[in-house]
C-alpha cells in the first residue's frame, strides 16, 4: 500500500488532471468540476503540468502535451504488439479451441506476426510470416475498415489477382455491401474467400490515436466453424480486440462501441456449440 504523504497526493491529483484532459474535460472551470478540487489547485496543478510538457494550453483549453506523446511512443516501443497481445490471444484459443492470429499490413497483403494453432488437429496453411492478400482474408477486411470505398475496390481488384487466391471471392457489389456492415460492426468476415473449407472471423486493433494498427482473428474448418457459430463468436472476437487496443492506449467513449462488444459487454451469453 502506498504511504499517503502530501507528495503522494499532489503526484496522484496531477495525474487525475492529466486523465481528465485525455477524456476530454477541456478548462479550468470543469477540470475543477470534474475532479473536485479547488480552482485555486487545479489552476496550480495544470500549470505545472504544461510548464513540464504533460498538456498544453491554448484559448484556456488544455490538452494533452509533447511530452505525453513522446513517452507513448516509447512505451509502445518498449511493449512489443505480438508481446502485448500474447495474453489476451492465448486466452481467446482457449475459449474457443479454434486458430487465433494476429497480422499487420503489409502493403496490399497482410503479415501474420502470431499463431496460436487451435485444438481440433487442423493445420491451417497460415504460418507466422506468411503473407496473405490483404482484401480476401477476414484481418484484411479488419484492417481495411478505415479506408473508403475506392480503396476498398483497389485492394479487392488487387487480391482478385493475388497469386495466392484459393478462395471464393464475393462480387465486388456484394463485398461493398459487407463492408459498410463490417464497419458499423467493427468485426469482418471471412466465409471462404481466401481458402475454400475455411472461415474466420475478425476485427481490428487500434492505438491511442484510434488508427487501425493491427487485427485478429479466429480462423477453422466449416465443419467446426458455421456460420451461426461465426456470428455467436462475434462479440468475443470484438471484445478481445478491444481489450489489446485498450492496452495501447486506445480510449472508447461507450456510446460509440459496436453492438458486438456492448453485448459480450453486458454479460450476454453466447452459443460457442462445437462440432466433434
Amino acid at each position: 500500500m502506498i504511504e499517503s504523504t502530501a507528495g503522494t497526493q499532489t503526484l496522484f491529483r496531477g495525474l487525475a488532471v492529466v486523465e481528465a484532459v485525455a477524456s476530454g474535460v477541456p478548462d479550468l472551470p470543469a477540470l475543477s468540476r470534474t475532479l473536485g478540487f479547488s480552482r485555486s489547485t487545479t489552476q496550480r496543478l495544470a500549470a505545472a503540468l504544461v510548464k513540464a510538457g504533460y498538456l498544453r494550453s491554448a484559448d484556456d483549453r488544455y490538452t494533452l502535451g509533447a511530452k505525453l506523446i513522446e513517452l507513448g511512443f516509447t512505451a509502445r516501443e518498449q511493449v512489443p504488439l505480438a508481446k502485448l497481445a500474447r495474453p489476451h490471444l492465448e486466452l481467446l484459443a482457449a475459449r474457443t479451441q479454434d486458430t487465433v492470429h494476429l497480422c499487420v499490413a503489409e502493403g496490399v497483403e497482410v503479415l501474420y506476426v502470431e499463431k496460436i494453432p487451435g485444438q481440433r488437429g487442423l493445420e491451417m496453411r497460415s504460418r507466422i510470416g506468411h503473407r496473405m492478400p490483404m482484401a480476401l482474408t477476414g484481418v484484411g477486411k479488419a484492417l481495411m475498415l478505415d479506408m473508403t470505398e475506392p480503396q476498398w475496390l483497389a485492394m479487392y481488384e488487387t487480391g482478385i489477382a493475388h497469386t495466392s487466391n484459393r478462395g471464393t471471392p464475393r462480387p465486388w457489389d456484394v463485398y461493398r455491401r459487407e463492408m459498410h456492415d463490417y464497419v458499423a460492426q467493427s468485426v469482418a468476415l471471412d466465409i471462404e474467400e481466401n481458402e475454400i473449407g475455411i472461415h474466420c472471423i475478425a476485427a481490428p486493433i487500434r492505438d491511442a490515436g484510434r488508427s487501425i494498427i493491427a487485427a485478429i482473428s479466429v480462423a477453422s474448418a466449416v465443419q467446426y466453424l458455421p456460420q451461426e457459430r461465426m456470428r455467436a463468436l462475434m462479440p468475443e472476437v470484438a471484445a478481445t480486440a478491444a481489450a489489446i487496443s485498450s492496452s495501447l492506449g486506445w480510449r472508447h467513449r461507450l456510446s460509440t462501441l459496436p453492438d458486438v462488444v456492448l453485448q459480450h459487454r453486458n454479460g450476454q451469453e453466447m452459443s460457442l456449440q462445437h462440432a466433434d
